[in-house]
């Protein structure tokens, strides 16, 4: 049955479809609402089945319609990513996942000036925990937040970090030394690398027992300390806007130790190099950061 249904069928099927109309279907083909109407009629016939429901002009999928759309709309998602993955003539799309934090604080803002230096790249961005396989090739490449156990992929560090304790200006002004933290609600994080009882040992000085509050990113640590409620310890890198407009001061940065680390780094599939949006990025990365990858 399947070898008897030409594409030229489904592909109209899968536009009307995803439209949701058959007017945005032809126009998105280069056809007229006719032709995509004499298409999806063929199609019934030869499956014997109502795939939509007409209204007047709107259009509904019938049980399948759905049922159909279904497989076919996850066929046809397939064919675009592997023509893009091959094609030199596909748009300039960089498909990007990334630690939420990272992607909040530092990638958002500046993504203006990246497509504005760099005319015809589209981005689509993912943010999330997990790490990317490239399995499905459904990304080119991910900005992780600590060293990926992975193999046969590039991983390139993007730099150190400094971390050191932020907290609101009305805060900071009773912070002058370490010690004044013993008394402060220290937010808490998940950050695996990054705790309070290091910095406190770095400083010759016990951690204090747990008593601020505490979350799951670090954005959300970043604004609860811009809204007042206590200190966090986080990265300057992350914090760059709100250091930048005085919504969060380091009133420690210059009288204490401070902590670097290696936070973050972007990981993509040796083939993915091949793709011009990810070789702008790359090169954008280096300039913003202002590190050299060693590709």
């Amino acid at each position: 049955m399947t070898t008897q249904i030409p594409i030229s069928l489904l592909r109209p099927f899968e536009a009307a479809a995803r439209t949701c109309s058959f007017s945005a279907a032809a126009a998105e083909m280069s056809l007229t609402p006719g032709a995509i109407s004499h298409a999806i009629r063929k199609l019934e016939q030869r499956l014997g089945v109502s795939l939509f429901q007409r209204e007047g002009r709107v259009v509904h999928l019938t049980s399948d319609g759905k049922a159909l759309m279904f497989h076919v709309g996850h066929a046809f998602d397939e064919l675009r990513r592997g023509i893009e993955t091959v094609s030199t003539h596909a748009p300039g799309l960089l498909r990007l996942h990334c630690a939420p934090s990272f992607a909040a604080q530092w990638l958002m803002p500046r993504l203006p000036r990246f497509l504005g230096e760099n005319p015809g790249v589209e981005i689509r961005l993912d943010a999330g925990i997990d790490y990317m396989q490239f399995q499905s090739d459904e990304f080119d490449a991910d900005i992780v937040y600590g060293l990926p156990q992975a193999e046969g992929f590039v991983i390139l560090s993007l730099g150190e970090e400094t971390f050191t304790p932020l907290c609101s200006p009305e805060v900071g002004r009773t912070i002058e030394c370490p010690r004044d933290l013993l008394n402060q609600p220290l937010l808490e994080g998940y950050d695996r690398h990054m705790r309070w009882h290091l910095w406190f040992a770095e400083n010759g000085l016990a951690a204090p027992p747990p008593t601020g509050s505490r979350f799951d990113r670090s954005f959300l640590a970043l604004a609860a300390a811009v809204a007042g409620i206590g200190v966090a310890l986080n990265s300057t890198r992350l914090a760059e806007r709100e250091l930048a407009s005085g919504a969060l001061v380091a009133p420690l940065a210059a009288n204490a130790k401070n902590i670097t680390c290696r936070d973050h780094y972007l990981v993509f599939p040796m083939i993915a190099k091949t793709r011009r949006p990810l070789r702008l990025f790359i090169a954008w990365l280096q300039r913003a950061i202002g590190i050299t990858l060693d590709i």
